[in-house]
């Protein structure tokens, strides 16, 4: 009898250690915010460069003051929603059944893609080709809403496996690090100079 409960011990312990090192599972990477906050800060330098174009093309410097207080507001919006995106997963995480949890964290997606694609039109739209005063040259951004939205939507997913797995103060601090300042985003002005 003892060589069976052995062997149960061992496949349980087998299993413990293959699914603590599945994919994505269960330190979850949440490195997808840090990338995501990059993805987004890069595309102010982007804007104001073109908006410079414009300006210079036109001899008017009120087109890239105007364009900065425009993208300023636009930011911000996102800022204050990237703010918000982060804090009710983290406590569709916390104060919820895995069940809950997963339908309290896909309306936040959607609701951080609705203003990640909001975005996205509003720096596409003011820097494509014949788009503002005409001038030439399409700006490139790696700023994909969906994609981002996704992979945000994934690992958060997992952080919620892995957090099923921890206890008390360890779920806090796993989850407290998406508060972290490192995921927060660059105020407007730093960038915008």
């Amino acid at each position: 009898m003892k060589r069976y409960n052995l062997l149960i011990v061992l496949l349980l312990l087998i299993f413990n250690v293959t699914t603590a090192q599945k994919k994505n599972s269960p330190a979850a990477d949440l490195s997808i915010l840090k990338e995501t906050k990059t993805k987004i800060e890069n595309t102010v330098p982007l804007v104001i460069t073109h908006l410079q174009t414009i300006a210079d093309k036109e001899g008017d410097g009120n087109i890239v003051t105007n364009g900065k207080t425009t993208l300023s507001k636009e930011y911000g919006i996102l800022e204050s929603e990237w703010f918000l995106y982060r804090n009710n997963m983290k406590n569709c995480i916390l104060n919820n059944s895995s069940k809950k949890a997963k339908k309290c964290m896909e309306y936040h997606t959607l609701y951080l893609r609705n203003t990640f694609t909001n975005y996205s039109n509003y720096i596409t739209n003011l820097t494509r080709k014949n788009g503002y005063l005409g001038v030439e040259g399409d700006t490139k951004f790696d700023f994909k809403p969906a994609e981002i939205a996704t992979k945000l939507s994934e690992a958060y997913f997992n952080a919620n496996d892995a957090a099923g797995r921890m206890k008390g103060e360890q779920k806090k601090d796993f989850l407290g690090q998406t508060m972290s300042d490192d995921n927060k985003l660059t105020p407007f002005a730093q960038l915008a100079q």
